[in-house]
């Protein structure tokens, strides 16, 4: 089983993605925190996803922001992270593109995102065989 975390500050979106990515077999385990800081204090409490999706636009602090911290920490650098936003200008989609495992608009299609999240997941542990 592959746990995943949400990143989202809409409660909303959480419900809905945990409810169906659970809902889509016994894949995954999805754990759903609400700001960057409730984020960065669950990896500091030793509950290391296998994957984090995150909303790039959250007050307090940004996906981007959220992303450097992970980078720059040896424990965390190797998580795939996935951005799940609803910014869809150029410069966010190549920047996320390029510095993230992927980058997903809101809305999506659900069946596009477990495709994406499994596809990450397999990258993420065939860099780890290397």
């Amino acid at each position: 089983m592959k746990k995943i975390m949400v990143v989202d500050d809409n409660p909303d979106h959480l419900h809905s993605i945990k409810q169906t990515l659970e809902k889509m077999g016994d894949d995954y385990k999805v754990t759903c925190v609400s700001s960057g800081t409730r984020c960065i204090r669950s990896l500091e409490n030793n509950e290391i996803p296998d994957l984090i999706l995150l909303d790039i636009m959250m007050p307090e602090m940004s996906g981007w922001e959220i992303l450097k911290i992970l980078q720059e920490n040896s424990l965390w650098k190797d998580i795939p992270v996935v951005f799940l936003t609803a910014r869809t200008d150029d410069i966010a989609k190549s920047a996320g593109k390029f510095l993230a495992a992927d980058y997903i608009e809101k809305p999506f299609d659900i069946e596009d995102l477990k495709e994406r999240i499994d596809k990450a997941l397999k990258d993420s542990s065939q860099k780890k065989r290397l």
